[in-house]
């Protein structure tokens, strides 16, 4: 029914918004979570006392151990919020929707338990505990990305605006230590967060396709509240049947309708697409950018606290306002949407003159989108590598804008480039593969801390150098459309 179906969709919106706000990737709020920690004395038998009277711990004690551990568990959770996400795409592609989210919902809950009722003496729980956490809210965002498909020309946006909305729920963490400075324990806030399981639950069911929502979108498409029995059945015969004649009013250029059918290209397989150099270097791309974002986050309470000299009462100050930007990630992400579709839209009014390939057309639209990211994440690289405490408040707001615009125009780059069929294998094995490079992040930080007596520069410089590599990527995409364009014309 048209009369319900928009309110509806626009329910499915809302309501995933604020689930991938307020829960799928509240890990890279990490360092207010180890503040709150640190306070509850987790892991403080590891640092050593340094001259304080009868044996006592100072504000200077090496703590150096009690980082190394913080850090560790980190990087176990990243590494399973990305590598975990290649097994999770072909449980999202295999056994749907409804499926994959109650495996979401059963890792969140058991996390959030075991993290309320943990303490200082059963810490190590916590090595268990964030990677299922992490593991759950990622597979809350596979499962909310297809609800861009229900809004057409407006995907991209969509999609950059959930994962802006992934980063911004790094402030939930944020929000616990300042109930927690307020009196309220660590084990009734997330008590709280595991008793919202039951809304996840409730959405599932009323708000979320059994199977997957087509693209494109079919006439008269249903689910949720207003599907029959046999929902999924019905979307796959409608996106079938209605498929090639959406296409060709929507995205497909005059000279790509009247193909005939033998002259059309054949489907290629996923590995075809996965081996290809336009994913290899998007691989490259993500895992170096990406590595930066890691290595920061995961150490940002050690870096606060040498250059505060130890000051609790700056570290808190500056923890908070690194959390307080991340918050605003939903904000900068949509605007990398806005910019690919705009593009998009603006190539293929021009395609119908020259003929563009439609792949061509969407792929014109990524490019400033991946090089405006490799720009900001060198800015943000440059601040953060300038020791000194209050500019890294320019680096905190570099890094938000940075990483909402990385994970939002990596998901749509991928369904952008990429057939829709393989999307959620790809993006699991892009978030895989640039997991691997991810763990580098805790032998960086022992090698400073150890070798290297707690001066980054020498590794600063060669993060740096390797991200001035990332502009390659957007530069062979653009060299990639180019020669398209030109054997077209030459045609």
């Amino acid at each position: 029914m048209p009369s319900q179906g928009l309110p509806l969709r626009v329910a499915t919106l809302l309501t995933g918004l604020l689930e991938c706000l307020g829960f799928a990737g509240v890990l890279f709020g990490w360092a207010s979570l180890v503040f709150v920690f640190k306070t509850e004395h987790y892991f403080e038998e590891l640092c050593e006392p340094d001259g304080g009277p009868m044996g006592n711990l100072t504000e200077q004690a090496d703590c150096k151990a009690q980082d190394e551990k913080f850090s560790l568990i980190f990087t176990l959770g990243s590494f399973m919020n990305n590598f975990m996400t290649f097994p999770a795409g072909f449980i999202f592609d295999r056994f749907k929707t409804t499926v994959a989210r109650l495996i979401a919902i059963f890792l969140y809950t058991s996390a959030t338990l075991i993290i309320a009722f943990t303490s200082a003496d059963s810490a190590l729980l916590l090595f268990l505990a964030m990677p299922m956490l992490t593991v759950g809210g990622i597979l809350f965002l596979i499962t909310n990305l297809q609800v861009g498909n229900l809004f057409g020309k407006h995907r991209s946006t969509i999609i950059t605006l959930y994962n802006g909305a992934f980063d911004s729920s790094s402030a939930v963490f944020l929000v616990i230590k300042l109930l927690y400075e307020q009196g309220i324990s660590l084990r009734a806030s997330f008590i709280f967060l595991s008793v919202c399981s039951a809304w996840h639950v409730v959405r599932t069911f009323l708000l979320m396709p059994r199977g997957h929502i087509p693209y494109p979108l079919p006439p008269n498409y249903r689910y949720g509240l207003c599907s029959g029995n046999d929902t999924t059945e019905g979307e796959k015969n409608a996106a079938e049947s209605d498929k090639v004649e959406m296409q060709s009013k929507e995205f497909l250029p005059a000279k790509e309708e009247t193909l005939e059918p033998g002259k059309q290209q054949k489907p290629r397989s996923f590995w075809c697409h996965a081996l290809s150099q336009r994913f290899v270097c998007h691989l490259v791309w993500l895992s170096v950018i990406q590595l930066w974002h890691y290595l920061f986050i995961g150490t940002l309470n050690s870096l606060l606290t040498n250059l505060a000299g130890g000051n609790r009462m700056l570290v808190s100050t500056y923890t908070n306002a690194f959390a307080i930007t991340q918050f605003f990630g939903v904000l900068c992400a949509p605007w990398n949407g806005l910019l690919m579709d705009r593009l998009k839209q603006k190539y293929q009014k021009e395609s119908k003159d020259t003929g563009s390939l439609a792949m061509t057309v969407a792929l014109r639209s990524t490019v400033p989108s991946l090089a405006l990211t490799s720009l900001l994440c060198l800015g943000f690289a440059l601040c953060a590598s300038v020791p000194i405490l209050p500019l890294q408040y320019v680096t905190f707001i570099l890094q938000v804008i940075s990483r909402s615009f990385l994970y939002g125009g990596n998901a749509a780059f991928l369904t952008l480039a990429f057939p829709s069929e393989h999307f959620g294998k790809l993006f699991g094995l892009v978030m895989a593969l640039s997991a691997i490079v991810s763990l580098l992040q805790f032998p960086i930080f022992t090698f400073i801390k150890g070798p290297l007596q707690n001066d980054p520069f020498y590794v600063n410089v060669m993060l740096v150098l390797a991200t001035v590599l990332t502009f390659i990527h957007p530069f062979m995409v653009f060299w990639e459309c180019r020669r398209e364009r030109s054997s077209l014309a030459a045609a």
